[in-house]
């Protein structure tokens, strides 16, 4: 099982960083050992003073996929969630200043928060999807699927050209603006449309 992940997928999310808005996916990957595990608190790494949280829809793999065409896709997923992809932004930072590969910063133990899977048949429209992240009961950040650059379709198309596809692979397809650091006692709560679907204290 491999973990994709999708960077600048919203455009105000590229522009909140200063990044260019790509005009192809940005894709980097985190180990299996990134999956926190159910149930357990986040806890901040102790080589970071900048961890930042990143909500995403995430979408899981049911069949084996190379070459998929974009309107062949949705054959290949039948289950969605919302993660958190956290992110060392300081080391993440230096990493790119130096022109090196930021695995460290982003596909470190417990970075990849996962909620409780949905058959993506009970959701209305994957392609006018809202949701949001509550840190402490205040809402910091919203997102619909409607503002992504690539869609969920796209993505797959896209991942598949370079990676085969396989049962139980997981896609993380990028974070809305109003990324922000994390602190100890921290609560965390991860809203699909209006409905809360997952929660996560950190440490």
């Amino acid at each position: 099982m491999k973990i994709l992940c999708i960077g600048r997928n919203y455009a105000d999310h590229a522009k909140e960083l200063n990044n260019q808005v790509p005009t192809e996916p940005v894709v980097f990957m985190k180990p299996d050992s990134a999956i926190l595990p159910k149930g357990n608190a986040f806890f901040i790494p102790e080589f970071s003073e900048n961890v930042q949280h990143e909500i995403e829809l995430v979408v899981r793999i049911d069949r084996l996929g190379k070459h998929i065409e974009e309107r062949f896709a949705h054959r290949y997923y039948s289950e969605i969630t919302l993660g958190i992809d956290f992110t060392a932004r300081d080391l993440q930072q230096k990493l790119k200043d130096k022109g090196l590969p930021w695995e460290k910063a982003k596909a470190f133990d417990g970075s990849a928060f996962i909620g409780p899977w949905l058959n993506k048949e009970k959701i209305s429209s994957l392609e006018n999807l809202q949701f949001s992240l509550k840190k402490n009961g205040e809402i910091v950040q919203k997102g619909n699927t409607a503002d992504m650059l690539f869609s969920v379709d796209r993505l797959i198309a896209e991942l598949s050209k370079y990676f085969t596809l396989k049962i139980g692979d997981i896609i993380y397809t990028g974070t809305p603006a109003g990324v922000g650091a994390v602190a100890p006692n921290d609560l965390l709560e991860l809203f699909l449309e209006k409905e809360k679907l997952a929660q996560l204290r950190v440490k």
